[in-house]
């Protein structure tokens, strides 16, 4: 029973290490020098903690580490540095409230605390980089304050109760290895997005017009799904979001064909394979709006579902802009063929341009 009560400490440890490190070790340490919590003596390497040069460094980081959450894409870049560091600290948490235990006790508890730490790791690291698409720096603040929080409040579980504080770890773990696919996709795609808008070229050279062939790859995937001939009309690159035909953040081409005006095309590419999505624009929705890292166009099927939204890297703003104007009027022409299309300025110049 002891040695899993020890066991408890050092996954639950570890898995608050990934989130914040230094206030785990900082908190931690001042509890162990302040007599707030008794060691048993299984427990008597985390003595080592109460240290007052560890406290003292461990508090120094923390406050470096609570400023830098607090900065859009600087909590990034501080995530990106520490996602060797944090997992690393874990493991060596864990090993130190392992003790006296058998060596092969101490090379799991590290391999296992190390895991759980790079798995609350990239969920805080997806998390952050989520927010920063949006520039406001309020996200940041609020998430910080969550975090820290979370790692307090994990604290207190784990001196009140091992057990209760690794169940906790299990739970969040479970949840995180559930969600980590769509995670991880998100986390590439944001990073490809942000990429993407620091290599663009100025405005007035970005691509203003579709394509109308797609690479030969994708050509041959789209006649495989769609044996129908007919060439493609137009085709942009984008990204697709949150919607009810596509799941986010898989990477393909927007495109109609020539001989399909009413329907408007996503193909995608999965692990698993090709992907394609129809949508109708016959008496649609379209709303296209400008973002942080790209252009948004959201198709809304006449009933309100399904609804599905795709996003075009900074290369491709222009163009989006006068892709919504387009599907706009196209939605209006097959809805009624013989309606007069009205465009607002903003649509009727972003067509022209």
């Amino acid at each position: 029973m002891e040695l899993l009560k020890t066991l408890a400490v050092a996954l639950s440890l570890g898995t608050l290490a990934g989130i914040n490190l230094y206030l785990t070790v900082f908190v931690t340490g001042l509890a162990v020098r302040m007599d707030w919590v008794a060691l048993p003596s299984p427990l008597a390497g985390l003595e080592v903690l109460g240290h007052p040069l560890v406290i003292a460094v461990a508090g120094v980081l923390y406050l470096v580490e609570f400023l830098a959450d607090k900065v859009p894409w600087i909590d990034t870049a501080w995530d990106a540095a520490h996602t060797i560091i944090r997992p690393v600290g874990a493991a060596a948490l864990a090993v130190a409230a392992m003790g006296e235990a058998h060596p092969v006790f101490e090379v799991v508890a590290a391999l296992l605390a190390g895991g759980m730490a790079l798995s609350s790791h990239v969920a805080k690291a997806g998390t952050r980089l989520a927010a920063n698409t949006s520039p406001e720096p309020f996200s940041n603040i609020g998430l910080s304050l969550a975090e820290d929080s979370l790692v307090l409040g994990g604290l207190a579980l784990l001196a009140w109760s091992p057990f209760a504080a690794l169940a906790a770890s299990v739970v969040l773990f479970g949840t995180i290895l559930f969600f980590l696919p769509r995670l991880v996709r998100g986390i590439r795609t944001t990073l490809w997005l942000a990429w993407k808008k620091l290599n663009a070229p100025p405005e007035h050279n970005k691509t203003a017009d579709p394509l109308k062939t797609i690479p030969p790859k994708w050509e041959a995937q789209l006649r495989r799904m769609h044996p129908a001939k007919s060439p493609v009309e137009w085709a942009v690159p984008c990204v697709s979001r949150k919607g009810d035909l596509v799941k986010a953040n898989i990477h393909g081409w927007l495109l109609s064909l020539g001989a399909e005006p009413s329907e408007v095309r996503f193909l995608g590419r999965t692990w698993r394979g090709g992907l394609a999505a129809a949508m109708d624009l016959r008496d649609a929705g379209i709303e296209h709006s400008e973002g942080f890292l790209g252009d948004r166009i959201e198709i809304v099927h006449r009933d309100g579902h399904p609804r599905q939204a795709f996003t075009f890297s900074a290369e491709w703003t222009r163009c989006a802009s006068a892709l919504g104007a387009r599907l706009r009027e196209d939605s209006a022409l097959v809805s009624d063929p013989s309606r007069t299309v009205a465009l607002s300025p903003r649509d009727a110049g972003a067509l022209e341009s």
